[in-house]
């Protein structure tokens, strides 16, 4: 899975191995599904505080299609956590309803000689 990493404030940037790291490890079950993750972190009110820090994190799948999450919040650890939250229990969801339906089974192949 490659996850791309962008935020214009000092104080983001320092996140990056760290928002890596989460997505990695909260996605972890799900990599065969996501070839591609984005995280945008961005703070709209500057040094002047507040809940204004804000996590976008963008989901490109090859089978479900493209799930994007954004999260505020006074942390963007808080903000990224709420995120990804959001964003594996989508994506999980959105895997179930493509998934054969109860009742319908796919074919035994045997592949004795």
């Amino acid at each position: 899975m490659e996850v791309i990493f962008e935020s214009r404030d000092k104080a983001g940037i320092h996140l990056r191995e760290l928002a890596e790291r989460r997505v990695r490890f909260v996605m972890r079950r799900m990599t065969w599904l996501i070839p591609h993750a984005r995280v945008r972190l961005s703070d709209a009110n500057g040094p002047r505080g507040g809940e204004d820090k804000s996590c976008r994190l963008e989901i490109k799948t090859d089978h479900i299609g493209n799930i994007a999450v954004t999260t505020t919040a006074r942390d963007w650890r808080v903000a990224l956590d709420h995120a990804l939250a959001r964003a594996s229990r989508v994506l999980l969801r959105n895997w179930k309803r493509t998934r054969t339906h109860r009742g319908a089974r796919s074919p035994v192949v045997d592949f004795q000689s």
